[in-house]
């Protein structure tokens, strides 16, 4: 069974960048929308953006567009959250996600496997 593998977080100065890496064991990601998502301190868990695998088309949520990106390594069968001109409220849990199905979009319902969160800190 395809597990996913986090790895990147860790504390950064407001302005700096860290990237967060989602690896999959067990099989490839074809077909799949990998999404990523945050949960803050107190907070929700929240989306944060979606690529679809085979063609690489990508959406952000508003609050990170400009400074987040995410992409894909198909000869690593990983995906990748690069995040710069991180903010404060950037802080929070990271968590990679898969829909096998392929569709992904914004709702954490829609996904089917889940990472085991990295922490993303953010100092003022």
């Amino acid at each position: 069974q395809v597990q996913l593998i986090e790895s990147g977080g860790g504390l950064v100065q407001a302005g700096g960048s860290l990237r967060l890496s989602c690896a999959a064991s067990g099989r490839t990601f074809t077909n799949y929308a990998l999404g990523w998502f945050r949960q803050p301190p107190g907070k929700e868990r929240e989306f944060v953006g979606v690529i679809n695998w085979n063609r690489g088309d990508m959406e952000l949520e508003n609050s990170v567009k400009g400074r987040f990106t995410i992409s894909r390594d198909k000869n690593k069968n990983t995906v990748y959250l690069q995040m710069n001109n991180l903010k404060p409220e950037d802080t929070a849990v990271y968590y990679c996600a898969a829909d096998r199905a392929g569709w992904g979009g914004r709702r954490d319902t829609a996904y089917d496997l889940w990472g085991q969160g990295t922490q993303v800190t953010v100092s003022s």
